[in-house]
């Protein structure tokens, strides 16, 4: 609801969200408290302090994070301020992310001294990649190892009127499934580099599990071999299932094997 107060949720909706009477409890007194602390705070900052305090845990209901995100950020003018914030990263775990390991690497050399840290010169970077494609794109497509056995005739084409956007990477053939399963030198993947990082829904205390490129690369091809008893070249194949281990494999088997997704 629009111009809702996140002070205004009541029991009986953090009961509905799926908590039980006495959690919903709890997370009320717990979250009144942080309310009353940041009165005078945007939504933003109080969002910052529910993650601080770990109020919000991973095995609540789903409903519950999108409950408390979306009432406190009822009045947020997405036209003027884009999404509203969800993850704070500090500017040392920013560095540690994808693109911010990106924007340390070639960040001084594409804006020059306006470049100082992922955080601050993030609207600059995002601008700067939108305006000259030429020059960024290369720069991902070697940071994920993508590969083309026929390589694009330029990154853009804009100068077909009847297609908005352009076409991205005319010309280009890949396989896509090459590039995820095979050894690189750079970045530096080799056949026991971790390929897969994940945890089993609804086990959040139990160890993270990882899978090596040539675990994955094992089984994909198990899989690959299987379909040839019952597909042919060029068929399609859906996959319905939720988005695990298994549905990558299946997905990379599919492509590998000459088949459409």
């Amino acid at each position: 609801k629009m111009g809702r107060s996140i002070s205004e949720l009541k029991m009986e909706e953090l009961v509905d969200s799926g908590l039980t009477p006495a959690e919903a409890e709890s997370f009320a007194r717990v979250l009144k408290d942080v309310v009353a602390g940041a009165s005078s705070a945007g939504p933003a900052e109080v969002w910052r302090e529910l993650v601080a305090r770990r109020l919000l845990r991973p095995n609540f209901p789903h409903a519950l994070h999108q409950l408390v995100y979306y009432t406190l950020y009822s009045d947020w003018d997405y036209s003027l301020l884009g999404p509203p914030p969800y993850w704070f990263p500090s500017p040392y775990e920013s560095r540690y992310t994808n693109l911010g390991r990106v924007m340390e690497a070639h960040g001084p050399r594409l804006l020059g001294k306006a470049y100082e840290d992922p955080i601050t010169s993030f609207s600059l970077f995002q601008k700067f990649t939108a305006q000259n494609p030429e020059v960024y794109w290369p720069i991902v497509l070697k940071e994920l190892s993508v590969w083309f056995h026929e390589a694009p005739r330029c990154i853009l084409d804009e100068t077909d009127e009847s297609k908005p956007g352009g076409t991205w990477f005319p010309g280009s053939v890949l396989n896509i499934a090459e590039c995820c399963l095979l050894p690189t030198s750079y970045p530096r993947k080799t056949d026991n580099s971790v390929a897969i990082v994940w945890r089993e829904e609804g086990r959040d205390d139990d160890p993270v599990c990882h899978l090596t490129l040539r675990d994955v690369r094992d089984q994909v091809m198990l899989v690959a071999n299987a379909l040839d008893s019952t597909f042919s070249k060029g068929d399609i194949i859906a996959i319905d299932m939720p988005m695990t281990v298994s549905a990558v494999i299946i997905y990379l088997a599919i492509i590998i094997s000459g088949r459409i997704v």
